[in-house]
């Protein structure tokens, strides 16, 4: 679980550290989640970089690995219906593949528990928020999460100007 963990948690953290400090920084992604019908395009930057970075951190750790998992299916969740659902299944033409792998495995690790090699337990919490009720945890917060933020701030152009 270890390495799944710092596999997945590394990905998020490399990513959200893209998001805020690669070319164009926060004001460039703020500018693409805009174009893409994300309200409040600014702070929408800032959270999905400090989530990534933050919940990447937590589930390479270890630590309150469902909400962790929780978290980066949200990230997940968002991005494929913002970004890559119009574009069908496949990475190569900017499809949901990627994303959609990334949140499946941020649920694996949430049902089979963080493993032996975690803060989650040392602390002795790890088989209380596993399995079902990690999954649970997970999908429940996850997927909730992202269809809040969606309601509240997603306003797509309607498809007709989106083939001008």
């Amino acid at each position: 679980m270890l390495i799944l963990r710092v596999a997945v948690g590394g990905t998020f953290i490399a990513h959200g550290y893209n998001h805020a400090f690669g070319p164009g920084g926060l004001a460039g992604t703020a500018r693409w989640f805009d174009s893409m019908g994300m309200k409040f395009a600014a702070v929408q930057a800032f959270l999905s970089a400090a989530v990534e970075i933050t919940a990447g951190l937590g589930l390479v750790l270890g630590l309150l690995t469902p909400l962790m998992a929780a978290a980066l299916i949200s990230v997940c969740a968002v991005a494929t219906v913002t970004a890559h659902r119009r574009n069908g299944f496949f990475v190569f033409k900017d499809g949901y593949e990627y994303v959609l792998l990334l949140a499946l495995t941020c649920t694996a690790v949430a049902v089979a528990g963080p493993g032996l090699l975690s803060v989650d337990h040392v602390m002795g919490i790890d088989a209380m928020s596993s399995g079902w009720v990690g999954a649970g945890i997970a999908a429940v917060l996850g997927v909730g999460g992202a269809a809040v933020l969606l309601a509240v701030s997603w306003r797509p152009a309607p498809a007709s100007a989106q083939t001008k």
